[in-house]
């Protein structure tokens, strides 16, 4: 990993990799790293978020995968943040405590979604109290109210945040608020905060008003290509840019038509990289027989702008 290196560019939400029975499979994680690298050029990950069902894992399974990804990514990886957000306060704390001890580079934490958070003075004080666990290592909010229902604004969270949370460094931003999201930046660009954005489908439209870069399960198998976006950006070439968001917007469209989450994801990650993911843990269901035909089927034929 890469110590005071800025998180930025392509972050991909891994995909917990489990057996036909249900447990998690270390064994593959070295490959997945080897593959992240050198096939898709992602040299960031975010582990035990919503793509990796963190929440759905135990404790020593959190910790199990976390140790294994900071292993496995040392000389590889810049940046491995983890994910350790929980519903039980002391748990999230446990979880912060192992990540700093194991040295991962960085440490996220969800908003409690059961008994909410109302006001922006409780959700800082939760997340402070898990940061506090971790006092050296970068901490960042994870921000996806579409699935917590905590929809406090970023913009009003940021407000003297480091002096409640010296080691805040940023958000992954995981929603289609793209006020919420501007505000932040226009209001923070003296702070170095990093926005990575979280709707994969959306993240041109992030750039364009200064994001970061990206968090999202899509990179896992489409890196190349959103980095060869990234690349159009930068120059600028946005009418390139634009077609390889709207490529990966055809393709999302298409699957999400058929029903598409963790579990599809999944089984995409399965068919494009040979590395068997595996099959969710309940109550998420395996991806259909029909599903991956026709997710196959669509991505084979979409033509990019590189020629593949």
């Amino acid at each position: 990993m890469t110590p005071g290196k800025k998180l930025q560019g392509l972050v991909a939400a891994t995909i917990t990799p489990m057996t036909s029975d249900g447990q998690i499979n270390l064994s593959v994680i070295r490959q997945y790293v080897d593959y992240l690298v050198s096939e898709q050029n992602v040299k960031n990950v975010f582990v035990n978020g919503t793509t990796g069902e963190g929440l759905s894992l135990n404790i020593q399974e959190r910790k199990q995968l976390a140790e294994e990804w900071v292993c496995q990514g040392k000389d590889k990886l810049d940046h491995v943040i983890i994910h350790v957000g929980a519903l039980s306060l002391p748990e999230s704390q446990e979880l912060a405590r192992h990540a700093a001890d194991i040295g991962a580079s960085g440490i996220a934490v969800i908003a409690p979604f059961f008994f909410k958070p109302t006001n922006k003075d409780e959700l800082i004080a939760f997340l402070q109290k898990v940061a506090s666990e971790a006092p050296v290592v970068p901490f960042y909010y994870y921000h996806i109210p579409p699935l917590t229902g905590v929809k406090i604004r970023v913009e009003e969270l940021l407000d003297g945040i480091k002096e409640q949370i010296p080691t805040f460094q940023g958000v992954k931003f995981s929603d289609t608020d793209l006020l919420d999201l501007a505000q932040c930046i226009n209001k923070n660009e003296r702070e170095q905060f990093a926005f990575l954005y979280g709707v994969d489908e959306q993240l041109l439209s992030a750039l364009a008003i200064g994001a970061d870069g990206a968090v999202g399960s899509t990179y896992n198998y489409l890196g190349q290509k959103t980095n060869l976006m990234l690349q159009a950006f930068a120059k600028p070439d946005l009418a390139l840019a634009r077609k390889y968001q709207f490529l990966t917007g055809a393709f999302l469209n298409f699957v999400i038509k058929l029903g598409f989450g963790v579990a599809q994801t999944k089984a995409v990650m399965t068919f494009v990289s040979g590395i068997p993911m595996g099959p969710p843990r309940l109550p998420l269901v395996d991806a259909s027989e029909e599903f991956i035909l026709k997710a196959k089927a669509k991505l084979d034929s979409i033509v990019w702008p590189d020629g593949d």
